[in-house]
């Protein structure tokens, strides 16, 4: 398998087929309410304002998905994980493609929110968890 980048142009094909696995990503790692829907995912996707990774197979099937939001700070520029499913960065050699994908977009910081389950497995990759978020919905 390898990790590839879908080019805006190519958003409104692959849609389809990544749909699943970003919705898989809201199932799995939502608590409480999201900051977005999949339709707001695929907007922007499309107006480029986040990108998309794919992991393929030998096959060129996709057995994954995420998707990326870059920001500047002063200090560093950020790449956030929104959404991530299926096997995009099941093991060292699929996440070093993930990250090197991150550094070619001049990203310093990779970030991603996630409940616990996804803290142990990240830290396995790396990880440090630095804060934790709390939320009071107003």
């Amino acid at each position: 398998m390898r990790v590839a980048p879908v080019g805006i142009e190519y958003i409104h094909q692959t849609w389809p087929l990544v749909e699943k696995y970003i919705q898989s990503a809201f199932d799995e790692g939502a608590s409480g309410e999201m900051l977005y829907t999949m339709d707001n995912v695929r907007a922007y996707l499309a107006s480029g304002e986040w990108q998309l990774l794919v992991a393929v197979d030998e096959n060129n099937l996709i057995k994954g998905a995420a998707t990326i939001a870059y920001t500047n700070h002063p200090l560093q520029r950020v790449a956030f994980v929104t959404a991530i499913g299926g096997r995009l960065i099941a093991n060292k050699i699929l996440f070093e493609q993930f990250k090197l994908i991150m550094k070619q977009n001049g990203a310093t910081i990779l970030q991603a929110h996630g409940k616990a389950s996804i803290v142990r497995l990240w830290r396995r990759l790396n990880f440090t968890a630095h804060n934790t978020l709390v939320e009071l919905k107003l």
